[in-house]
C-alpha cells in the first residue's frame, strides 16, 4: 500500500504512521491507530483515555452520524470505497467537512482509482490509500489535471461561471 498525502496543494507519498486495527487484535502502544465503528463504538469509553491519535474507519453502508459526537477526539476518519461503483463516501466527507467542521485527516481506502483522486480531493479528502499496483507518479500528476471546475465543492475552488464573472467585470452605463 502507498499513502499519498495531500497538504498545501502539494501532494506526496508518504510512510503511513497508522495502523488499521483488526476486530480482535490489539491496540498498538506505540503508533496511531484506526479501529472499525463497531469496535469504537463498544471500546470508546476506554479508548479516551489513550495518548495516542485515535481514528475510526468507516464502511459505505455505514453512517458518518454515528460518530459526531466524537469528531473532537478523532484525528482520522478513514472512508473505504468497496468497488468502483460505490461513491457514497464522496457524500461523507463532504459532510464531513462542510456541515460537521472535522478538520482532521479523511483517508480514502480500498478501491481508490486514478481517475478519482481528484474529485476526492475536492469532497474533502486529504489521504489516499493507492493498492501496490497502483502507478504513483500516475496518481500525483491526477491533482494537476483539472484546472477549471463546474460545480462547488468543499475545496472553494472557484467555478467556471465564477472565474467568468470576474473576468468579464462590471460594466458602466455610458
Amino acid at each position: 500500500m502507498t499513502l499519498i498525502d495531500y497538504r498545501n496543494e502539494n501532494p506526496m507519498v508518504t510512510d503511513d504512521a497508522w495502523t488499521h486495527v483488526a476486530e480482535d487484535a490489539a491496540l498498538p502502544t506505540d503508533r496511531p491507530a484506526t479501529l472499525s465503528l463497531q469496535r469504537w463504538k463498544a471500546a470508546r469509553e476506554e479508548l479516551y483515555g489513550r495518548n495516542l491519535s485515535l481514528g475510526v474507519r468507516l464502511e459505505s453502508h455505514e453512517r458518518v452520524e454515528e460518530i459526531l459526537p466524537d469528531l473532537p477526539r478523532l484525528a482520522l476518519i478513514a472512508l473505504d470505497f468497496p468497488n468502483l461503483n460505490d461513491g457514497r463516501h464522496f457524500t461523507t466527507a463532504r459532510l464531513l467537512r462542510e456541515r460537521y467542521g472535522f478538520h482532521g485527516k479523511i483517508r480514502a481506502t480500498g478501491q481508490v482509482l486514478r481517475d478519482q483522486i481528484d474529485p476526492m480531493r475536492r469532497c474533502g479528502f486529504n489521504e489516499f490509500e493507492l493498492a501496490e499496483n497502483k502507478d504513483t507518479a500516475s496518481a500525483i500528476t491526477a491533482f494537476d489535471e483539472i484546472s477549471v471546475v463546474y460545480q462547488p465543492a468543499a475545496d472553494a475552488q472557484p467555478t467556471a461561471a465564477q472565474l467568468r464573472h470576474r473576468q468579464s467585470g462590471p460594466t458602466m452605463a455610458g
